[in-house]
């Protein structure tokens, strides 16, 4: 049963390429738009996904949280679109739109069907160019982008002790701040800030369409140039500078405040997807927290009863070297400090002994199976696409399952013993501050800060 398992999920692996990188067509237009095309006629449904080289690592001090606040503001309409009207019209053709904003980039995407396709692509270019923003609008949004702050981080105790403990990790690069941006500098944001963001990043040098779905290329390369080719291109996007030099030696902090139960975050430095380390920490990501039977929860929440709940993050797709981290939430009556030293004890495990032949198979098979099944999504191939493309080259989606097959036991050691050591972590801990304010009067001295 595992044999033919393997082999239908081989199988599924290799249509899954075909489909995404064989067919896919790629075009620059001579304004600098890069447009990815990739026909799927199985139903008549598209993803458009217009994806700009602008996240939160393109900031400055001072400014922080620009690309987020700009996200927001997208929405509010131009002369042509007004406000409210993008989504509605969306939704009177069957679609969803929705936008996110990361480390690395902006994205906007709609779903539905083929038809509304020519509508959305001159919906979307004309708030590429045409973004109306007066100072009511403004002020109003930036309130909404403080209270979601408010809500997401000031509220959530875990949600600050990560926050702080990623600003302790990155003393020089941009990845510091939080994507939203700290709450100083988005109270202090002016309209002038956003439309000079505006007018430096979303530019069609500095963008890529992608269209995934029931689509003839040709037609929808001759609807993209009919729409977003008439935008000229905008000035050189600003070199991005920001370098973050080797850790020498442990960072911690600690955060005191309400909370039910304490939590401690352990971040490494890591590299991303442009070194060949990445896919040894992608694999041992998962030998450490990828379900019940994973190192870390086998052996600290249901061995030794000692975690709530533990964890371990790896993202490698990323335009510059970021953090692998291991986290948990300890049990009532158990401390932090007992929850570090056990995590550590499990890290120490990794780089002195190599992981089994079966951790390493699970482990690939987990990795390949997610990447596979979850192309069955239009939406996620377009993802994918624009993703990959904005941080460094769609193409480099063709390295990820070589890369994850390559992977050795000793490999995985290996990273473990170069990049999770204590001279290269930031370690953050969470200590409940003790209250005998009544339940909720957290919130109530957040409401008298206000």
């Amino acid at each position: 049963m595992l044999v033919m398992a393997l082999l239908l999920a081989w199988s599924g692996l290799q249509a899954a390429e075909n489909d995404l990188f064989r067919r896919v067509q790629e075009y620059t237009l001579d304004n600098g738009l890069k447009v990815l095309l990739l026909p799927e006629p199985r139903a008549p449904v598209v993803t458009l996904q217009v994806w700009y080289k602008v996240g939160s690592r393109n900031e400055v001090l001072g400014k922080t949280g620009l690309s987020h606040l700009t996200e927001h503001l997208m929405f509010r309409g131009t002369e042509k679109f007004g406000p409210k009207i993008f989504s509605r019209t969306v939704q009177k053709m069957g679609g969803n739109d929705n936008a996110f904003t990361s480390k690395d980039y902006t994205a906007y995407f709609e779903n539905g069907p083929q038809t509304g396709l020519a509508l959305w692509l001159e919906m979307e270019a004309d708030r590429m160019r045409h973004l109306k923003v007066g100072e009511d609008l403004f002020a109003t949004e930036k309130q909404v982008v403080i209270e979601e702050r408010r809500l997401r981080t000031e509220d959530d105790p875990v949600g600050s002790l990560l926050e702080e403990t990623v600003a302790t990790a990155f003393k020089a690069h941009s990845y510091q701040w939080p994507i939203i941006g700290w709450m100083h500098d988005i109270a202090e944001l002016q309209r002038e800030d956003l439309l000079n963001h505006y007018r430096t990043f979303y530019q069609p040098n500095n963008a890529t369409v992608v269209v995934v779905g029931d689509i003839e290329p040709q037609a929808v390369l001759k609807q993209v140039k009919a729409t977003f080719g008439k935008i000229p291109p905008g000035p050189p996007r600003p070199e991005f500078r920001p370098f973050e030099p080797p850790q020498q030696g442990e960072r911690r902090l600690t955060l005191t405040r309400e909370a039910q139960l304490p939590f401690v975050v352990m971040a490494y430095h890591a590299p991303n997807l442009n070194d060949k380390d990445a896919f040894a920490l992608e694999v041992l990501s998962l030998v450490l927290s990828q379900g019940k039977s994973s190192r870390l929860y086998h052996n600290l929440v249901y061995e030794q009863r000692l975690a709530l709940s533990v964890g371990a993050d790896y993202e490698m797709a990323t335009a510059n070297p970021g953090l692998f981290s291991v986290y948990g939430q300890p049990l009532p009556g158990k401390t932090v400090e007992e929850l570090e030293k056990a995590l550590e004890a499990q890290l120490a495990r990794v780089r002195e002994t190599p992981i089994s032949d079966e951790e390493l198979t699970k482990a690939k098979n987990q990795t390949e199976a997610a990447f596979v099944m979850a192309q069955d999504s239009l939406f996620y191939r377009g993802m994918l696409l624009g993703r990959y493309e904005t941080i460094g080259g769609w193409r480099k989606l063709q390295e990820i399952v070589p890369g994850i097959r390559a992977v050795t036991k000793e490999d995985v050691q290996r990273v473990a013993q170069k990049y999770l050591v204590a001279t290269n972590r930031t370690v953050g801990l969470l200590h409940p501050l003790k209250t005998d304010k009544p339940k909720g009067g957290m919130y109530k001295s957040h409401d008298q800060i206000r």
